[in-house]
């Protein structure tokens, strides 16, 4: 499947938003870097692990949401119904 180079306009708050929490899994790696280097026990280390997890897959979900309510419903209305192969790729991947 060839990658095309489409483009999404965000709003602020979204781009807003998504950075925010971007900046946030941010400073957790680093904080996981660190206990890495203090030596912190494997538990501790596994748990801020899951943090950042669940941090990714929360800003995962809001960007598939809007892409769905936006991107997806867009291109339904203009008859690009490819777009549906496109989602059930997209799904496929993110599992």
């Amino acid at each position: 499947m060839k990658e095309d180079k489409r483009f999404k306009q965000r709003s602020e708050e979204e781009k807003k938003y998504i950075k925010r929490r971007l900046n946030i899994i941010e400073g957790q790696v680093r904080g996981v870097k660190q206990m890495i280097e203090d030596d912190r026990y494997c538990k501790d280390i596994l748990i801020q692990l899951s943090a950042i997890y669940k941090s990714l897959k929360s800003v995962e979900e809001e960007i598939l949401k809007n892409h769905l309510k936006e991107c997806v419903v867009q291109d339904i209305k203009n008859n690009k119904l490819e777009v549906i192969d496109e989602v059930v790729e997209l799904f496929r991947r993110m599992n």
